[in-house]
């Protein structure tokens, strides 16, 4: 088994957290090389390649290999002018069960008030600096995901279940599919969850990306549960 990162905006990792988001889709840069024989692979290729169980091409794993999620953090202002490692080894011998104790997840929302960190004496300050998922360290991870398929496809025949195991809800009233809960506009009843998630998709890799209709990998996942917290 092997682990790799792979980053979430905050909305995405909210839908992971509250379990409605179980995939994944990123654009395949081609023309790919294949690690073995240095040939250019397209990726109706790919896909077949993929599709028989063969994911040496895949950059993030295989089923049963791990990812570690990087996610948007903050820490105290105080704490700023640490190194995320040196506020790790902060955090332990603070006796903190939990390493990323002295974090703050911006999908977790805005932090109020004042925030007291590893000073001595303790300095009570104001929250630090964004920083980040790409700047997020192995240690301050909070979510481990297990993967349990890989495919590859065009992002258009993607389906409705599938734009919303990707984490687009359903609003049970309307039936009206959105991009997350805290939308102030719904669309009309009448979009499906793929064409939602289409709109999601321009969001993230911008204006005319679903039209170039490009081939993705899709990563299929359930998440670990972290030592000491039940499934």
């Amino acid at each position: 088994m092997k682990e790799r990162p792979i980053l979430f905006n905050a909305e995405m990792v909210k839908a992971i957290l509250s379990g409605s988001k179980t995939q994944t889709r990123r654009v395949i840069k081609l023309p790919l090389i294949d690690k073995d024989m240095g040939c250019e692979l397209a990726g109706n290729e790919l896909s077949g390649e993929v599709a028989a169980g063969d994911y040496r091409n895949s950059p993030l794993g295989k089923p049963g290999d791990q990812l570690w999620v990087r996610e948007a953090f903050r820490m105290a202002r105080s704490l700023d002018i640490h190194s995320p490692r040196e506020v790790a080894d902060l955090s332990m011998s603070a006796g903190y069960k939990n390493p990323w104790a002295p974090i703050q997840f911006e999908a977790d929302g805005g932090r109020t008030g004042k925030w007291t960190g590893f000073d001595t004496p303790p300095v009570v300050t104001e929250p630090g600096k964004l920083r980040p998922s790409l700047h997020m360290p192995r240690w301050a991870s909070r979510i481990q995901l297990k993967i349990s398929n890989v495919g590859v496809q065009r992002i258009q025949n993607i389906s409705s279940g599938d734009a919303v195991r990707e984490g687009i809800c359903q609003l049970p009233a309307s039936g009206r599919y959105c991009i997350n809960p805290g939308d102030q506009y719904f669309g009309s009843a009448s979009y499906s969850a793929n064409e939602v998630y289409s709109w999601l998709w321009e969001s993230i890799y911008g204006e005319g990306s679903w039209q170039t209709n490009p081939w993705v990998w899709v990563i299929e996942f359930e998440r670990v549960a972290p030592a000491g917290e039940q499934p």
